[in-house]
């Protein structure tokens, strides 16, 4: 199953061990996520450092690993898909995730309950992921 991941979803895994941190690694998913959430890991890496239980090399190690497991796609790609995305997202923040699940016609995974109230796209959050 092809799916768009969040940043929330990504930066859960990689502060807490558990479920999130497993399902990312479920070989039945390929995972996508705009380029600019590279970005985002680099900026917020010592305030994540700080949050989490995992040691600073697993932390690491993890950060590393999901760089490999997840497809990042270009603003590129994605900007021929944000006016469409404009119109569902319920919150502004939202609309790049949307947009790149638009391109890839596949769905989005992120714990955001507003994400829900459009119907382009269809959201699911971590506990129903694991369910599939």
């Amino acid at each position: 199953m092809e799916i768009v991941v969040d940043s929330n979803i990504l930066f859960a895994a990689l502060i807490k061990q558990g479920k999130t941190a497993e399902l990312l690694f479920r070989n039945d998913f390929s995972l996508y996520a705009p380029e600019f959430l590279l970005e985002e890991f680099k900026e917020y890496k010592k305030i994540l450092e700080n949050k989490t239980d995992r040691t600073e090399e697993d932390f690491s190690i993890l950060l590393t690993i999901l760089q490999h497991r997840i497809t990042f796609i270009t603003k590129e790609e994605i900007d021929p898909f944000l006016e469409e995305a404009k119109l569902i997202s319920p919150d502004l923040k939202d609309i790049t995730y949307l947009a790149l699940a638009l391109k890839l016609n596949c769905s989005l995974w992120s714990n955001d309950k507003a994400l829900k109230q459009q119907s382009r796209i269809k959201v699911y959050n971590t506990n129903e992921i694991a369910l599939l």
